[in-house]
């Protein structure tokens, strides 16, 4: 059964939200500006920055198969220093080079402009 005081605990401390495939594309090519990664990395870094938001494994593919097969990045494999086996790393492509700085540019302004305050808080 909720209570009242649940409700109030829930906007002062509202979970963290879910980022659609068209929002983690725009992540993605965000940290892909600033450096080539690999899946588990753009997860933990999203964790890490935004802690308001999440990115499912299967959101995150999407969008990376996406990106790969509208040619805006390619994939390559490299031993992570400190990690077991090799790792699929993203790099965006020299042709996507403005667009993406442009898709970029709207998950920052998204991102900035939804952090959540706790409700009263202003």
């Amino acid at each position: 059964m909720t209570t009242i005081d649940q409700i109030y605990q829930f906007f002062q401390s509202p979970p963290p939200a879910y980022l659609n495939k068209e929002l983690a594309v725009c992540y993605v090519l965000a940290i892909l500006q600033e450096h080539d990664s690999y899946g588990t990395e753009l997860i933990q870094l999203l964790e890490s920055e935004y802690p308001n938001y999440r990115l499912s494994d299967t959101v995150l593919y999407s969008a990376l198969k996406f990106l790969e097969d509208t040619s805006a990045i390619t994939g390559y494999w490299k031993k992570v220093e400190g990690r077991g086996r090799p790792r699929r790393m993203y790099q965006i492509t020299p042709e996507w080079q403005q667009k993406s700085r442009d898709l970029a540019h709207l998950w920052s302004e998204y991102a900035n402009s939804n952090t959540k305050e706790p409700v009263g808080a202003r």
